[in-house]
This record gives structure tokens, C-alpha cells and sequence, in this order.
């Protein structure tokens, strides 16, 4: 089974976050959980980060003669 690009799912999920916290019907619900929307955005912003810097290709020096 193909999995989707894990940078496009994350993108995907910051820009529906976004949505969500824009949305009218969202902010007229006054919610106040422990955990807000910007916690998610973080999280996944850190997650990218992670992912980002796991895929760096490792260099290695060359020891010299």
C-alpha cells in the first residue's frame, strides 16, 4: 500500500488547522480546551522540523593523508 508524501500530509493538516481556527462557527463556540489549536500547529511544525532535519543527507569529512 502507497502512502502520501508525510510533508504533504502535514502541510495539509497546518493549512486545515488554520481553516478551522478561522472558521466563524469554531470561534463562536468559545471552546477552551488544555490543548488549543495553536498546540496543534506546534506540534506539527516540530514534527516537519523532525522530519526535515532526519532527512538531511550525512556528510562525512574526508580524513586527510
Amino acid at each position: 500500500m502507497s502512502h502520501p508524501n508525510l510533508h504533504t500530509l502535514i502541510d495539509a493538516a497546518q493549512l486545515i488547522i488554520e481553516e478551522i481556527a478561522k472558521h466563524p462557527d469554531y470561534q463562536a463556540l468559545d471552546y477552551q480546551p488544555d490543548l488549543t489549536i495553536v498546540d496543534a500547529q506546534t506540534a506539527l511544525c516540530y514534527s516537519k522540523c523532525e522530519l526535515e532535519s532526519n532527512q538531511q543527507p550525512l556528510i562525512i569529512p574526508k580524513a586527510s593523508m
